[in-house]
């Protein structure tokens, strides 16, 4: 049967079962809105516009930097509407008439001065000058903020907050009522501004509402970091002037991280500051030749040697008992290393051990400390002290590695190395990688006692400190230091490429909040996600490190950050290199090849 209604030429088909086309604005559009005087609702968000409609006298630079710095979804948007600066002069013309005229009549009758008049006069003659010599220009400017939240209570605490920081510089806010499309239209990147809430302002308090403000690290003391990249400023800082001098390093192979703390040893010891290394792979070998310091080869085979059971000699301040009683707990750890873990049964007999151990050599809490020195024991008197104890053969047997045969070479043998000089470096690249965690731990151990006998500026830096944080003994001895080291005029650089193994101890992240300087380079991608979390780095410092050329970076001191790029002189860089084709330049230009 045909229907009456369809023609044969021209026939319209039937659209009733046709889908509709899908667009973009269907996917990114909310399913649903719901408009009230105070609030949208889009979808299950509620969502609330607010204009800023006061300013005070003075705006300081990066104000708004707050507000934005929150961790709240919000949109903010800013109107910028240029002024004709002849209309603007006439109107000025006209204010300053009628504030003289008010202040004239004011003299006139006789009563006081007032001086918000005359600071009014002040400012609209200023700024009249600074317009008509075109150093300054008008504007209208409207500033719009719309934040988002999923509860309604959460909604009034965004709001507390943002009149909390507002406020307090004497900026007012206040919610769009009624006018909540409009408002939200305002802060969308639409350029629409349907509120027309203006105030006007010229060029300088404009300028200072621009949200993105690089920090400058510039001060009259300190080394030379680097290079700001954000403002091509320097970077000079002293880091002992922080809480504490303590610094970490974090950076894959090949990024330039022990080129940049070369730099800073080299740029400190000419200000007088004295530099510790420890050295796992001995590239500090050259710099401390160049420098005149004194470098330790640490092995089994090296005539340098470092007696464990040394003793620091207490200063003025301190209690013999204290002194020899931290010595002790120290020792405990280092042991517990070397015999591969303790049983509490165990732990209690070392530790009585070696107490008697130093006793037996007449250095108690009793006796002078400064004849302590001549008396240090060795491990071997360890041994015959243990070998007296009930309950000790096992320890007697393990402890029996260390002062007989190849390990005696190193473990049972006097204290024959000073750090009498600036610049000190022990170098471990030829230690046994299963002796290097207890090397490490005793060398630190040597070095702390020295840096607590006497008070000097120095730098403490531990290259490669996953090494010592393998164990927890090692771990919390690093800790221990760099939570003190301030109280000794110390600051501790600790160094890693691998951030995970670094984390996996438990000290890891206490050594990190413990240390007022921070520096990360080229971050591999299985890392940077770890990276991100510990420094609450944004997407775009997430990208930086991770595309960052050799010596670039970001740079931490205390609450502020910026992007570094290491610069060094020709000179310097001749010193410190350990790029192997510039030493190979070197080495032939010196003629040593």
């Amino acid at each position: 049967m045909r229907l009456p209604f369809l023609k044969k030429k021209g026939r319209v088909p039937e659209k009733i079962f046709e889908a509709p086309a899908l667009e973009i604005r269907d996917i990114i559009a909310p399913s649903s809105i719901s408009l009230t005087s105070d609030h949208l609702k889009l979808g299950e968000r509620i969502v609330k516009s607010f204009f800023i409609f006061s300013y005070p006298r003075y705006l300081s630079t990066a104000w708004f930097s707050p507000v934005i710095n929150l961790d709240t979804p919000m949109d903010i948007g800013f109107h910028i509407h240029p002024v004709e600066t002849g209309l603007t002069l006439k109107q000025l013309r006209k204010k300053v008439t009628e504030v003289q005229a008010e202040i004239m009549e004011r003299e006139e009758k006789g009563l006081i001065r007032d001086p918000a008049l005359e600071t009014a006069y002040r400012d609209l003659e200023e700024l009249r000058d600074r317009l008509q010599t075109a150093q300054e220009k008008m504007f209208k400017f409207g500033l719009y903020l719309t934040v988002y939240a999923d509860k309604a209570k959460e909604l009034e605490g965004i709001e507390t907050t943002l009149r909390s920081i507002l406020e307090s510089r004497l900026i007012y806010i206040k919610p769009a009522l009624y006018q909540q499309r409009e408002g939200f239209n305002c802060s969308a990147p639409y350029g629409l501004d349907q509120l027309q809430v203006h105030t006007p302002m010229n060029t300088d308090p404009l300028s200072s509402i621009f949200p993105f403000v690089s920090f400058d690290l510039s001060s009259n003391e300190g080394i030379l970091y680097g290079v700001n990249r954000h403002n091509n400023s320097l970077i000079l800082f002293d880091r002992f002037s922080l809480e504490n001098a303590n610094s970490v390093v974090f950076a894959k192979a090949g990024s330039g991280k022990s080129y940049a703390v070369k730099l800073e040893i080299l740029r400190s010891l000419m200000l007088g500051v004295d530099t510790i290394i420890l050295d796992p792979e001995n590239e500090y070998k050259s710099l401390t030749e160049a420098v005149g310091g004194s470098f330790f080869n640490i092995s089994l085979a090296s005539p340098n040697h470092i007696n464990p059971f040394d003793l620091p000699v207490p200063r003025e301040d301190e209690k013999p008992e204290d002194v020899l009683r931290t010595n002790i707990i120290n020792l405990v750890g280092l042991l517990r290393i070397m015999l591969g873990g303790l049983t509490p049964e165990e732990d209690a007999i070392i530790d009585r051990a070696i107490t008697e151990t130093y006793a037996a050599r007449d250095i108690t809490p009793e006796t002078d400390p400064r004849a302590w020195p001549e008396k240090i024991p060795l491990m071997s008197d360890f041994e015959a002290v243990l070998e007296g104890m009930e309950g000790a053969e096992s320890l007697v047997r393990r402890v029996r590695k260390f002062t007989k045969g190849t390990f005696a070479q190193f473990f049972n043998q006097p204290t024959n190395i000073s750090m009498d000089k600036p610049f000190v470096a022990f170098g471990i690249r030829d230690m046994e990688d299963e002796l290097r965690p207890m090397a490490m731990f005793i060398i630190m151990r040597y070095i702390w006692n020295k840096v607590r006998s006497e008070l000097k500026k120095r730098i403490l830096v531990v290259d490669e400190a996953w090494w010592i944080m393998q164990t927890k003994d090692g771990a919390s001895f690093l800790y221990g230091i760099a939570k003190r080291a301030r109280k000794y005029w110390l600051g501790v650089t600790t160094i890693t490429q691998d951030i995970n193994d670094f984390m996996k101890s438990d000290y890891g992240k206490p050594i990190i909040t413990n240390s007022s300087l921070q520096l990360l380079m080229k971050q591999s991608p299985a890392t940077i996600d770890v990276v991100q979390k510990i420094f609450n780095l944004t997407e775009e410092e997430k990208y930086l490190l991770l595309e960052a050329e050799v010596g670039d970076g970001i740079f931490f001191a205390g609450q502020k950050h910026v992007a570094i790029k290491v610069v060094a002189s020709y000179t310097e860089d001749q010193i410190i290199t350990t790029a192997p084709e510039e030493v190979l330049k070197i080495k032939r230009a010196k003629g040593k090849l």
